[in-house]
């Protein structure tokens, strides 16, 4: 008999077999003479039968229904509460379910790959009708796996929500698996899952005081480590800040004009913007009370400005360095500068024209930033004054600073070696970085006590500071640049976990995260 005609009988078992146009329908029962009760005894004696239907996994594209004819029987064991029960087939029902345990496995794997919506709209496109709570509770309904034996723990911090709500994760850097997560980052907690696992030898975290005092709490006999990565970032961190502090100094000093008598002389220059006089007032004023013996918070109150602003002013060596950000700061036409200059210095004055040509070559702006640019030559109808490279940006000297001088190109390495020329403050952070670097990549962190004294006897006040704030965590930052254990298994723990969390928004309560971070792989 052709399996695609509408009724397909077994001679044996007398199972029957209906196609309909969306599924398949298999209609079946027992043949058994007994059921076993849930007590454990067994029992022969019939009180009804009842039609039970079961999903199963697709065939050839079509839904699989089963219809079961199921008997109830009498329990004979007078001790047993229940007084008939249903009987049950191995590995095809279990009590009050609708899916077989085949079908119920796949959603299962589903769910915990896609969750929700996603995950019932990828069971419809293979024939499963499910919806998306049901695929949550079957994630939900998963046990926990055992957390086993641990050696090397990895230990960070995730936001649910960043800058309000966070939570943890534990990581067994053996094996790379969640091990543990739970909402919240103080050490406390941290605390009390190490006490239960006494053989925890080594702890991989950042540099969160949370995490180090709990762990030296929880685990006194585990060497904690700092993440290299973190503690590159954090240099990182120091380095920009010093670079920004110099930041009038960037700029390559213009080279010497040729002899062009007949040229015409530049008429006005340039007028200053006004955030840079008000910058300019703002520091002196703030200078002259700092003289005076005023607070900071006195100062504050007194110019009406915030407590960062005056800390910045005060700090400040002098009016250039508060003063650099807003003089080097980038514009839309910018790239577009040396173009207009060589217009200008043509004849051409119609800023719309020129607004039209640049317009030709990308430029992404309106026509009144063109007008703007051009108004501080108009008054006296010179020549506008050769703009010259520009500054690079602090990022830019940042990343040159940190980059292997092998992996620089020969332009930045160019740059960076005039700059450090010029200014011998840079060219001392430029050391002091390279010497880290080495440091944390051959492993030699017997030279770091003398790494950080060198760097506080150093005029640079940022470096000094991450400097200090080593000596906060000592040992772990030894350990991190001298033994081969890192975070890294982690941080591509917490990418995941993002990951996850986003495919649920707005479903990602602690509970499911949980189930899908530790059992989704």
């Amino acid at each position: 008999m052709c399996f695609w005609s509408c009724f397909l009988t077994c001679p044996r078992c007398s199972s029957r077999i209906e196609r309909r146009p969306d599924k398949l329908v298999l209609r079946t029962r027992v043949r058994a003479a007994s059921g076993s009760c849930r007590c454990g005894q067994s029992s022969a004696r019939v009180h009804g039968r009842y039609v039970r239907k079961l999903c199963d996994v697709t065939a050839g594209g079509l839904g699989v229904v089963i219809e079961l004819r199921v008997r109830r029987f009498r329990c004979e064991n007078t001790a047993c509460t229940a007084v008939t029960f249903a009987e049950q087939i191995v590995g095809l029902t279990t009590p009050h379910s609708r899916q077989t345990p085949l079908l119920r496995g796949v959603l299962t794997r589903i769910g915990l790959a896609l969750a929700g919506r996603a995950g019932a709209r990828l069971a419809s496109a293979v024939g499963i009708t499910v919806g998306k709570d049901t695929l949550l509770r079957l994630v939900r309904a998963l046990p926990e796996p055992e957390v086993g034996e641990v050696e090397v723990l990895g230990v960070d911090d995730f936001a649910f929500r960043k800058g309000r709500h966070y939570g943890t994760v534990l990581i067994d850097m053996a094996t790379h698996r969640p091990l543990h997560l739970y909402e919240g980052r103080e050490g406390e907690d941290l605390t009390a899952w190490l006490r239960d696992h006494p053989e925890v030898k080594v702890i991989c975290r950042d540099r969160s005081s949370g995490y180090a005092e709990g762990a030296r709490i929880g685990a006194p006999q585990a060497e904690q480590v700092a993440d290299r990565y973190h503690l590159w970032a954090n240099l990182g961190q120091a380095v920009e800040k010093t670079v920004n502090a110099h930041r009038s100094r960037l700029a390559e000093p213009p080279s010497e004009p040729a002899d062009t008598p007949d040229e015409p002389q530049v008429v006005q220059l340039p007028t200053e913007l006004k955030i840079v006089t008000r910058l300019r007032e703002q520091h002196a004023a703030a200078h002259e009370l700092w003289q005076q013996g005023m607070s900071k918070v006195g100062i504050g109150r007194k110019l009406g400005l915030h407590q960062a602003t005056v800390r910045k002013l005060v700090n400040a060596r002098s009016a250039d360095d508060v003063v650099a950000k807003s003089l080097r700061r980038a514009h839309v036409v910018d790239p577009y500068v040396g173009y207009l200059h060589r217009r200008w210095n043509d004849g051409v004055r119609n800023a719309t024209q020129l607004y039209r040509e640049i317009q030709g070559q990308g430029y992404p702006g309106g026509e009144l930033a063109v007008q703007r640019h051009l108004r501080q030559y108009r008054t006296g109808r010179g020549h506008a004054p050769d703009p010259g490279p520009k500054p690079p940006s602090v990022r830019e000297v940042t990343s040159w600073i940190m980059t292997h001088p092998e992996h620089l190109r020969d332009e930045a390495a160019g740059k960076l070696y005039r700059l450090r020329e010029r200014d011998p403050e840079l060219d001392r952070l430029t050391l002091h970085v390279r010497k880290f670097a080495v440091m944390m990549t051959a492993r030699h962190g017997d030279r770091l006590e003398d790494w950080i004294t060198e760097v506080e006897r150093d005029s640079l006040a940022p470096l000094a500071g991450f400097a200090r704030n080593l000596r906060r965590d000592f040992d772990a930052v030894r350990n991190g640049l001298s033994l081969p254990h890192s975070s890294g298994a982690v941080e591509g723990n917490i990418n995941r976990l993002k990951m996850l969390k986003r495919q649920m928004f707005g479903r990602a309560s602690l509970d499911l995260l949980r189930k899908r971070v530790l059992l989704a792989r």
